[in-house]
């Protein structure tokens, strides 16, 4: 009895070390002074962006560590663009994995394309009728969009396959002729171009731009080898010393991440933002600690599941980390 006592003592003693920190806030405090006082704090999300930020600063210091990005399109509409495009403009992303839409709207804003702000709760039958799509809170003009990337497009691929003789490409390839044609500082393809990043899409036909890439196809010869964005996948994957992934996100962008990832064992270092639930078996809601049993990340990997929108976590986190970075 007494060591069955001694037991739970040093099980109690263990679980009890760690006390709640009361803290306050201050004009002119840094954000990596507050994401400090988040990690004392003991509750809830705080704690959870804390560690984020110890984890990414880890993986982000190790020279040996191949970093990807995932991420959504619908987050590209906002002025997070930019954060994510500074971002890999500092050399701090060696893969982006996203979706087909965040073509479009990188494109589409790159090229003029101005959104603006609205609301979740306006009336989108007469949005329709004034050719305004609804985003979201986020307002875009019909000619803002499928007409100026379907316009955008078919001129650079003209001059794409001018200039370069070929007319078959991995989409990765594509995208790298595309974001060194494009002059917008904010631009996600032009930073990715800059720094040599590589942009997987595997959904791409599901957009505007894949759909233009379609009708383009069939007025000209014109192919896209998406197995070789597969190959790039898989050599570097299993070339990679140490793995870490940033998703923003669930879907294809985020599942094309962690799938690639278990053909070398699983992630060493992961952070998941999500605003999905778990209870109906989806990706998205899906929790880290779930891809452990699929041998996408590895059971030992440093890890951490954030619910929350991304607009205000990401933006928390790349600040602390620049901090902590001196960046």
């Amino acid at each position: 009895m007494c060591k069955i006592m001694s037991h739970y003592k040093r099980m109690r003693d263990e679980l009890l070390r760690k006390p709640v920190a009361d803290f306050k806030v201050h004009g002119g405090m840094k954000i990596s002074e507050l994401i400090e006082y988040f990690r004392k704090c003991g509750g809830f999300t705080a704690v959870d962006i804390a560690k984020a930020v110890e984890i990414l600063y880890e993986a982000f210091k190790d020279k040996e560590c191949t970093r990807i990005i995932s991420f959504p399109a619908c987050i590209v509409a906002t002025g997070l663009r930019g954060v994510i495009a500074d971002l890999i403009d500092k050399g701090l992303i060696h893969i982006i994995i996203t979706t087909g839409g965040t073509i479009d709207h990188d494109l589409a804003r790159s090229f003029g394309g101005k959104y603006y702000h609205g609301s979740f709760t306006m009336d989108d039958i007469m949005l329709r009728k004034l050719n305004i799509h609804r985003l979201g809170n986020i307002l875009i003009p019909l000619e803002n969009y499928g007409p100026l990337i379907e316009k955008v497009t078919r001129k650079m691929l003209d001059d794409i396959i001018l200039k370069t003789g070929k007319n078959r490409f991995a989409l990765y390839e594509l995208l790298h002729e595309i974001g060194v044609r494009i002059k917008d500082e904010n631009s996600i393809l032009a930073k990715a171009a800059r720094r040599n990043v590589k942009v997987i899409v595997p959904g791409y036909v599901d957009s505007a731009f894949g759909t233009a890439l379609f009708i383009y196809s069939q007025l000209r010869e014109f192919r896209i080898d998406y197995f070789k964005d597969m190959k790039f996948m898989a050599d570097t994957i299993w070339e990679a010393k140490k793995l870490c992934a940033l998703m923003i996100g669930g879907g294809i962008s985020k599942h094309h991440t962690i799938w690639w990832s278990q053909f070398r064992g699983g992630l060493d270092y992961a952070v998941y933002i999500t605003t999905a639930v778990e209870y109906d078996g989806s990706l998205s809601g899906a929790r880290l600690r779930e891809a452990i049993s699929w041998g996408k990340l590895k059971a030992r990997a440093k890890h951490v599941t954030i619910f929350g929108e991304a607009t205000v976590i990401l933006p928390l986190i790349i600040a602390a980390l620049y901090d902590k970075l001196g960046l």
